[in-house]
């Protein structure tokens, strides 16, 4: 028989706590090869990525004076980033083109995206060097942002800027479609994990990208 434990709180190794966010890359799909995410390009001075999901609103049903059942509405995946710059591959997603080089127009047709980024894991016993968390998400398209432009005084600060977007969910076999994945580097075999970073910030041989759900769970599961 399998012999129990008591419940323990506040082990220092399980006081785990999630910081930072950083290694932001943007991927285009591309629909001539199935909306496969490819072509990933760096997002430097990225400052926040805040999920913000929304919907799953209950309603409750009535029925002979009692509360019968209750109804829950689908989640829709949501969020903001803030960063100090932009690359280039997001423009047309932000609605923006390039007539001529150097020229930027607005108000163009938003293109959808995928990104992906790290944030880290730490607890009592290592600190930050505990582990991290890989965030994918799908299908995105930005609103437009406020962009302020201050004058510089005695006290400069560099300007930020920031966006909402939505998110559009992707085919997963055995769930609902979902439009964002998180993979936590404590609990996936670190072989594969590296393989599978080298898919996603690219290497010599292959260029980044992000693959769809089902090819995450292929290439991390663990084998029987």
């Amino acid at each position: 028989m399998p012999t129990s434990k008591p419940i323990t709180w506040d082990a220092p190794k399980d006081r785990i706590y999630e910081a930072g966010v950083s290694k932001g890359v943007i991927y285009k799909p591309d629909p001539a090869d199935g909306g496969k995410y490819k072509g990933g390009a760096a997002w430097n001075g990225l400052i926040n990525v805040s999920d913000t999901p929304s919907g799953a609103d209950n309603t409750k049903l009535w029925a002979d004076g009692i509360e019968y059942a209750n109804m829950r509405a689908a989640e829709q995946y949501g969020g903001s980033i803030e960063a100090y710059t932009y690359p280039e591959e997001f423009a047309e997603c932000d609605g923006s083109a390039e007539p001529v080089a150097g020229v930027t127009i607005g108000q163009q047709i938003r293109k959808t995206f995928g990104l992906c980024w790290r944030t880290e894991l730490g607890n009592a016993e290592t600190g930050l060097e505990f582990g991290y968390k890989l965030h994918l998400a799908y299908g995105l398209t930005v609103s437009p942002s406020e962009k302020s432009h201050d004058t510089i005084n005695d006290s400069p600060d560099a300007a930020t800027m920031s966006w909402d977007f939505e998110g559009t969910p992707v085919n997963v076999t055995g769930h609902k479609p979902t439009a964002k994945l998180e993979i936590n580097s404590t609990k996936v075999d670190k072989t594969k994990l590296a393989a599978f970073e080298k898919i996603l910030y690219g290497s010599e041989e292959a260029e980044a990208r992000m693959p769809l759900p089902d090819e995450v769970f292929q290439l991390l599961k663990t084998d029987p």
